[in-house]
């Protein structure tokens, strides 16, 4: 049975004011800094509705996590995707390397991955849209959109998506920021925290008869080479012991 004619959507693709709209809250929610989760569901829900005819959509994230997709609108997204990671070939993939938009117009005809596309057309994929997500020079992964339909996207729909994509990268990266901001603060946090740790047990030990704060540092580092631990967590169980000894003194 032969395709059936390339889809015309019943209704208008979204006009500038619903796009401005879209966008105008995705840039709210940049100085909000909500969690990457939010965010990203926000970023799918947008891509699904600005682009007429619109299966499912979904985000790939590229990092030092590999490869994953986030927020995927339903399970033939996430199916399409998976394929892709285990295929190592895709739309998305490809979207994400060259930092260039990809359109497949039907994969049922489309050459360039054979194997992606032969599973997701059986799948009942059929047009897809891919745009990186750019920060920078650096490409952090791709936003897509999939159809049923062949020939479904169209020099509109690359617009709407190359707009919500710059937008979208600039959400991620903001989230990322945040997240490593985070990171290094807990970082900070523990590495004061160790390093209270290892002065008051330094004291302890003083106390006890060391010669000098260096003498009573070596006592804790053959410590913790003897007990193959870092410094800070024999300081810590040094000082446990302490506060064990002194509440059951308490107690007596």
């Amino acid at each position: 049975m032969p395709d059936p004619a390339p889809h015309v959507p019943d209704t208008a693709p979204p006009g500038p004011d619903e796009l401005a709209s879209a966008l105008t809250q995705m840039a709210g929610l940049v100085l909000s800094r909500e969690t990457v989760d939010t965010a990203l569901a926000l970023v799918t829900t947008l891509a699904a509705t600005t682009t007429a005819g619109t299966l499912g959509a979904g985000v790939t994230v590229v990092d030092e996590h590999g490869k994953r997709s986030r927020a995927a609108s339903n399970a033939a997204v996430e199916q399409a995707d998976v394929l892709q990671y285990e295929l190592d070939e895709g739309p998305c993939l490809t979207a994400w390397r060259t930092g260039e938009l990809v359109r497949i117009d039907d994969t049922a005809t489309d050459g360039r991955w054979p194997q992606w596309n032969e599973a997701v057309s059986r799948m009942g994929v059929r047009s897809v849209l891919s745009t990186p997500l750019i920060v920078g020079a650096e490409s952090i992964g791709a936003m897509k959109v999939y159809c049923e339909r062949p020939q479904n996207y169209g020099p509109q729909d690359e617009h709407v998506m190359r707009l919500l994509a710059a937008q979208a990268a600039i959400l991620l990266a903001n989230s990322q920021s945040l997240q490593e901001a985070r990171r290094l603060s807990r970082q900070l946090a523990d590495a004061l925290a160790s390093r209270d740790a290892v002065a008051r047990a330094t004291g302890v030990l003083l106390a006890r008869g060391a010669a000098s704060e260096q003498d009573a540092f070596a006592r804790l580092s053959d410590a913790a080479r003897q007990a193959g631990h870092p410094v800070h967590d024999v300081a810590r169980a040094l000082l446990a012991a302490v506060a064990a000894r002194n509440a059951r003194s308490a107690g007596a």
